[in-house]
């Protein structure tokens, strides 16, 4: 029986489980929004107030405790010249868990898991490649990718919200 072990285990090794949480911690502070999983987004909620907690702090042992979790300098950067000061006056709670239907290919649970008073301009910055074509003219056989619209800040659609995160 496992009476008493705190988290999910995710089928996955505990050096994975580190590096899953740490890039999702990464989307969550880039992004300010993210869609994962319902079980993924309940367990990485602690994870992230923690760090949201080191940005409060601010002192330089508090920046290499978050360097040395999400290894991401300017995201570091963010999280202690942006969040910290946003979430200075709050105690606790930065983050909510909105549930968001079920996945298309194997019906899993989605969740999308934001910070409270979130910048809603921060969504979808710097994600993967430009969608500038490359060819001129017609002669390189691929249709122009159409990027989704953004959604009017209220959470219309789970589908449409997914697709409005990758733009």
């Amino acid at each position: 029986m496992r009476h008493g072990y705190r988290g999910r285990r995710f089928n996955r090794s505990a050096e994975h489980r580190k590096a899953m949480f740490a890039n999702m911690c990464q989307a969550l502070i880039k992004h300010e929004q993210i869609i994962t999983t319902l079980p993924k987004a309940k367990d990485l909620r602690p994870v992230v107030e923690k760090l949201i907690t080191l940005g409060k702090r601010g002192d330089l042992h508090a920046r290499r405790q978050a360097i040395a979790q999400i290894k991401d300098i300017d995201l570091v950067k963010k999280l202690f010249d942006v969040l910290g000061p946003r979430y200075k006056t709050r105690n606790g709670g930065y983050t909510r868990v909105l549930k968001a239907g079920f996945r298309y290919g194997d019906n899993a649970p989605l969740a999308v898991i934001e910070f409270v008073d979130r910048d809603v301009d921060a969504r979808g910055q710097d994600s993967g490649p430009s969608q500038k074509r490359r060819g001129s003219g017609s002669g390189s056989g691929h249709a122009e990718a159409s990027l989704p619209r953004k959604s009017s800040g209220k959470l219309i659609n789970a589908n449409e919200e997914r697709f409005a995160l990758a733009a």
